[in-house]
């Protein structure tokens, strides 16, 4: 039987249900930390050890999280998902992928660089400067949203609306990720459009107790039709540029009807938007990723 290796430090109701779709296909898995993995470079045949693998390498990896921790222990983990990239198993996202994506400011620029509608930001490190754009845009009538490089769920973030919340202006771990703040009207909401193997599959409609409109922070679901093609293109543009397997797209309209992408989320979670989706996002993902692996039985390192 194939194995896959589903990486995650906490398996959950995402975990479950990939392990579901995995085994209804036929295919055995295991849960894996990248914390417990290892660059074993002693021998030839195994330079990467992961737990739960001894005599052979997975015939996939499914990325379903990457743990937090210092520059080097997150540079080691993605090292692992390259390592493995190279020995020929596909991972689903890539660790190139990962890197994009977790870092807002390449995100940004990339997204920016193919011509993706997004918001203007700036990220930089002098205090002097980033307080000048940010009085800059509020006299002109702006608002500006202060994100950390690294971060989820809505977590760190900080708006700022007139001058005198100012007061409190300070970077995140020494560096300023500004974005221009998006106006969508009365109500707070954006979308989250899931796109796998190029093609949109489901959309939500985040609607935010706050300006946060996170489902982690206590925002309603609804459900969004796929007969949007401006918006279902416009994610699948931002996946494409940003050459990833599969992503969450939060998207944005601002009070004249514009779109333009907030964020793409290589490891993106998807319970809120199953609860108001009738296809099953977990099947389609595993067939997905499924497809990209090599057409043969004694799958991908086994030992000669």
């Amino acid at each position: 039987m194939r194995r896959i290796a589903i990486v995650t430090d906490d398996p959950g109701w995402h975990g479950k249900r990939l392990r579901a779709a995995l085994a209804a296909r036929g295919y055995d898995d295991r849960y894996v930390s990248l914390t417990a993995c290892k660059l074993d470079l002693e021998t030839e045949n195994f330079p990467v050890s992961l737990p739960g693998f001894a005599d052979r390498l997975p015939d996939g990896v499914f990325v379903r999280g990457v743990p937090g921790g210092s520059l080097e222990q997150v540079v080691f983990y993605l090292d692992i998902l390259h390592a493995l990239s190279l020995l020929g198993i596909p991972v689903y996202n890539e660790g190139r992928a990962v890197e994009r994506t977790v870092d807002k400011a390449m995100t940004s620029f990339l997204l920016h660089r193919a011509g993706i509608p997004t918001p203007p930001a700036w990220v930089l490190a002098d205090p002097d400067t980033a307080r000048h754009i940010a009085e800059r845009e509020l006299n002109a009538g702006h608002g500006v949203v202060s994100k950390p490089l690294f971060g989820s769920q809505g977590q760190g973030l900080r708006r700022y609306q007139t001058l005198d919340d100012l007061a409190g202006f300070s970077p995140d771990n020494g560096l300023f990720y500004l974005q221009r703040f998006v106006h969508c009207g009365e109500q707070p909401h954006d979308f989250r459009v899931f796109v796998i193997g190029d093609k949109a599959v489901a959309a939500m409609r985040r609607c935010g107790v706050t300006w946060l409109n996170n489902v982690h922070q206590g925002a309603r679901c609804e459900p969004v039709r796929l007969d949007n093609r401006l918006l279902c293109r416009l994610a699948e543009d931002a996946v494409k540029a940003l050459d990833m397997g599969y992503a969450g797209v939060d998207i944005i309209r601002d009070e004249h009807g514009r779109y333009s992408v907030l964020e793409v989320n290589s490891i993106p979670a998807w319970k809120g938007l199953q609860s108001v989706s009738e296809v099953s996002i977990a099947d389609l993902l595993v067939e997905d990723f499924l497809r990209r692996l090599p057409a043969r039985d004694t799958g991908a390192g086994a030992l000669p």
